[in-house]
């Protein structure tokens, strides 16, 4: 493309460019000869400007009935239904995953824009009696602020609307600082707001680096809440800083996620499960399938169909609407999988299938590795514990139900797991005893719905959650509100004995 398009900092309804003057390439991860497009390469002089629009904004877009805000998502909405197409195309162009997959994703945004705009109409509180007489009482939502957001490069539209149509829908403004490999599909999703009418100022994006604006932007003290998604290392730094200024954090971060499959299982259900798991997305999901937990009695057999099925699959430029499996995000996570990959044969697993980089043809211009699969996988192993992003599944034999699930809790994550079984005291077991935020029954560990709470434990997260209504609690505060008509005083938990 010899004139990529330029994009420019959004920042109270305008777009301006980055303070410093510098810009970045944005490059298709399957073709690197193509630049998707220019983005501003910003510092905290950007940052301190759209905190300052976002706080001016917040003043009247609190005020906004929640019902008309939601008026505002549902326009919203329709106009990215009519989008989908070309936003999933933009979006495969600059991730790389498959069209299939890609559509998926701006499927998810329209879902949570309906699911968010429907709380415009809710925003449920409490009332309850009173112990007194002529006492009235009652729990409202309110807004905090201005939010800043940052988000990763694998969902690139469906994990910003998880984090703006919440905020929004209760009153908030936002900051938004997009994955430095994927921010076109934030601009196409704003662009779907701002044309539905959103006023100038409520939401803000700001691109560029983690360390010149990610770490500006939760440290801004008008700031009041920070949503980040993204590694447990830069999550645990988000922490620190969002407690050192009292502010609403929200973490979401990385999975070690088991496939648990039992000598009863349908194997036919397991290797598809396994194979959408493992392979979707390149591996590249939080949720991805990378422990197979495979009962001895049936890990042969599944192991040899597992192999047959990955060597299938077909690999190559997510916009050919034949291949199953796209690239890397970029280079340095290509390095990460092939490190990994010498780290499992160094520890001794048995390569079954893949574990190279795939250079041949048009294959050469982008990041591609073969799905890989590894067995003979002992549970202490690197691989077994260690998140890797990328397209390499880890099988580990067990002889029982309470083995696999010892096994399967045996990692520093808990975000989702999965159990295949025809008997239904062994799924309820495992329902029970799987300590991840997301269990799945028969079905692999990818494919959450955006109406029940997403997110983990330990490593994962910090306890919070996104989608559902559990979401609100991140972008909101309480406030107990006690009305006393009795015309005395009346006091609670001494004038009631």
């Amino acid at each position: 493309m010899a004139n990529p398009p330029v994009y420019q900092n959004l920042i109270g309804g305008m777009l301006v460019a980055a303070a410093g003057g510098a810009t970045f390439e944005n490059r298709n991860p399957a073709d690197t000869s193509e630049v998707v497009g220019i983005f501003q390469d910003s510092d905290e002089r950007d940052v301190q400007a759209a905190v300052a629009a976002a706080q001016r904004a917040y003043a009247d877009w609190r005020l906004v009935p929640a019902p008309k805000r939601a008026e505002i998502l549902f326009r919203a909405g329709q106009l990215l239904i009519e989008r989908k197409e070309q936003y999933a195309r933009d979006m495969t162009r600059e991730m790389g995953k498959v069209l299939k997959e890609t559509r998926g994703d701006v499927q998810e945004a329209i879902d949570m824009i309906f699911f968010m705009a429907g709380e415009g109409r809710r925003l449920h509180g409490h009332t309850t009696p009173s112990e007194m007489q002529n006492k009235f009482q009652m729990s409202v939502r309110q807004p905090l602020g201005v939010c800043a957001l940052i988000t990763p490069w694998n969902f690139p539209m469906a994990i910003p609307s998880w984090k703006i149509l919440p905020a929004l829908i209760v009153g908030n403004t936002v900051v938004i600082k997009p994955a430095s490999d994927t921010p076109l599909s934030v601009y196409n999703f704003v662009q779907c707001l701002i044309d539905a009418g959103l006023p100038a100022g409520v939401v803000n994006i700001v691109t560029g680096s983690g360390g010149r604006v990610g770490e500006p932007l939760m440290r801004h003290p008008d700031v009041k809440v920070i949503s980040f998604t993204g590694s447990t290392e830069i999550g645990s730094r988000v922490a620190r800083v969002g407690a050192e200024g009292m502010k609403h954090v929200s973490l979401e971060m990385g999975g070690k996620n088991p496939m648990i499959v039992m000598a009863d299982a349908d194997l036919d259900l397991v290797v598809d499960g396994a194979l959408w798991g493992a392979f979707g997305t390149s591996g590249q999901r939080c949720t991805a399938t990378s422990r197979l937990i495979a009962h001895r009695a049936v890990v042969g057999e599944l192991t040899e169909r597992l192999a047959a099925r990955a060597e299938s699959l077909t690999i190559g430029n997510g916009l050919d609407e034949a291949n199953q499996m796209g690239p890397s995000i970029n280079q340095g996570q290509l390095d990460t999988v092939i490190r990994y990959v010498e780290i499992g044969k160094h520890e001794g697993a048995r390569l079954i299938y893949g574990g190279s980089r795939l250079q041949a043809g048009a294959l050469a211009r982008g990041f591609f590795h073969q799905p890989t699969i590894f067995g003979d996988v002992q549970r202490s192993m690197r691989i077994a514990q260690e998140e890797i992003f990328g397209p390499v599944l880890s099988i580990i034999p067990v002889d029982s139900l309470e083995e696999a699930i010892d096994v399967a809790n045996d990692v520093p994550f808990g975000l989702s797991s999965a159990i295949y079984t025809r008997d239904v005291n062994a799924a309820f077991r495992a329902m029970r005893d799987l300590y991840t935020g997301i269990v799945y029954v028969n079905a692999p560990t990818i494919g959450a719905e955006i109406h029940l709470p997403f997110g983990g434990t330990k490593g994962t997260g910090n306890g919070h959650r996104e989608g559902g209504q559990q979401v609100l609690d991140v972008f909101s505060e309480w406030k107990s509100i006690y009305v006393d008509f009795s015309g005395s005083l009346q006091r609670a938990q001494i004038d009631n004995n």
